[in-house]
């Protein structure tokens, strides 16, 4: 992976779990993604609009097509996120949800697309998803809870942060596909993404406007955070993606587990630090063997 990709990639990974960590505060559904959209849309509409300007003309069916399935599986993944953030530990949905994702997409870049991967970057997958089950809780995620609420909400963070990775692979697959081959600008790709998004989540603001109203006093501090932030961790990523394979920068991404632990952990007070600190560790490893590989 070339340097400059893989500064782009820990970028965004500061920037990622920033924004994660605060949607965990906000403790917000639907609504709360909704206004985190209606951020976006109306902080970086003037470099939306300069773009679309020049590149949608060019746009036929098939980058239409594009845009419309990753929105879908954004939408999916946002909403599950967002769902398992209330229901369980950002320390057990965040990174079984990161860990998983690139693990995901990796295999399908490399046995459906063709992309072909070292030993020393297939070591680097394996770093890679060792320090997040360490980060998650190690054999704990393993064995059943004494205390049965304790079992429920692991469980439940388990459940949540699967389906949540799933629907990462699913979106990196595509959208990989959309910047490298489609040649569509990656600010683009989210911010038309964005757009398209709005409409799938805005039934859950209509359908009782002053419930809204109440959701955005309380929440609105974290959605203009997450709406104006997010948006450069994941565009950052496409850049990464048009200079390396997928297979490595899928899994690259996980160096914001290295910032969640240290201080997604430190602000909510979970999980155990020190299985934390080595699973950042074996993160960082993983992440340079992938560098090299």
């Amino acid at each position: 992976m070339p340097l400059s990709a893989l500064a782009l990639v820990v970028l965004a990974g500061l920037i990622h779990a920033s924004w994660n960590i605060a949607a965990k505060k906000a403790g917000g559904d639907a609504r709360f993604a909704a206004f985190t959209g209606l951020v976006m849309m109306v902080f970086w509409a003037p470099l939306g609009i300069w773009l679309a300007i020049d590149e949608l003309p060019q746009w036929g069916m098939t980058q239409w097509l594009f845009i419309a399935a990753s929105s879908a599986l954004h939408t999916l993944y946002y909403l599950t996120l967002l769902r398992g953030y209330r229901k369980a530990d950002l320390t057990v949905v965040y990174p079984l949800a990161r860990g998983s994702g690139p693990l995901l997409s990796s295999l399908v870049a490399i046995f459906v697309l063709g992309e072909h991967i070292s030993l020393v970057g297939l070591a680097g997958i394996v770093g890679v998803v060792g320090g997040v089950f360490l980060i998650a809780g190690g054999p704990a995620l393993l064995r059943t809870a004494h205390d049965p609420a304790a079992r429920i909400r692991l469980h439940k963070g388990m459940r949540y942060g699967l389906l949540t990775g799933a629907f990462i692979a699913s979106y990196t697959v595509v959208d990989g596909y959309a910047v490298k081959l489609l040649a569509v600008s990656p600010i683009l790709l989210d911010y038309i993404g964005n757009l398209f998004r709005m409409g799938l989540l805005a039934p859950a603001v209509l359908r009782d406007i002053p419930q809204a109203r109440v959701l955005w006093q309380q929440q609105w501090k974290y959605a203009v955070f997450v709406g104006i932030i997010s948006p450069v961790s994941y565009v950052l990523v496409l850049y990464a993606m048009k200079e390396a394979p997928l297979s490595h920068v899928a899994p690259a991404r996980e160096v914001s587990m290295l910032f969640a632990a240290l201080i997604g952990g430190h602000l909510l007070g979970e999980g155990d630090r020190r299985a934390r600190l080595l699973g950042a560790v074996l993160i960082a490893m993983g992440v340079m063997a992938l560098a090299l590989g």
